[in-house]
């Protein structure tokens, strides 16, 4: 490692050759993973060790130092791994959502009342500049991200917000509405 630390590339390359196999060995022991999952955090450890070369002390022990850096990783590795364990959904258990029976009528006459049957808005979406309705069409009806109804539209993110600022204001005046 000294070698290496110095600009010696061959020696960097032959150290690198040398630890790789002792570190999947040391991800196998600590942890149970998938082939891939090994490669992964063999790659995560030698990037913390090319990183991190230039702090190496070479009068201490360079395996002691390079399984501390892999233990961190492990330890990084498996954090990571529980929160998104915690935070997966799996197929078949996905939480009860529905709303009651009678809750789709409610919004329906809550609709009506606000909107009409509907074509209220539809003249109003109509009567929009082209570039405002499309921008609300792509926001809100279509529900893509900012970033996508961008790049659909031809717009940037910015002059996309301020289209659907604008679009809502004029529905809200012609629709005679607050929300």
């Amino acid at each position: 490692m000294a070698r290496a630390q110095g600009g010696d590339g061959a020696a960097y390359g032959e150290l690198l050759r040398r630890v790789t196999p002792r570190l999947r060995g040391a991800v196998k022991r600590r942890r149970r993973l998938e082939p891939c999952d090994v490669e992964d955090l063999v790659q995560d450890i030698l990037l913390s060790l090319h990183a991190a070369r230039a702090t190496y002390d070479p009068a201490r022990p360079f395996m002691p130092w390079l399984l501390a850096i892999a233990r961190n990783r492990i330890a990084d590795w498996a954090r990571r791994e529980a929160r998104r364990a915690a935070n997966e959904v799996v197929n078949g258990e996905l939480p009860e959502t529905f709303a009651a029976a009678g809750a789709n009528r409610l919004i329906e006459s809550y609709s009506e009342e606000r909107f009409g049957d509907g074509e209220a808005l539809t003249r109003a979406l109509a009567n929009l500049p082209a570039g405002q309705r499309r921008a609300v069409e792509l926001t809100k009806l279509e529900e893509l991200s900012l970033k996508e109804a961008a790049a659909a539209s031809g717009m940037s993110v910015g002059a996309l917000k301020v289209a659907v600022h604008r679009a809502m204001g004029a529905l809200r005046r012609a629709l005679g509405t607050k929300a």
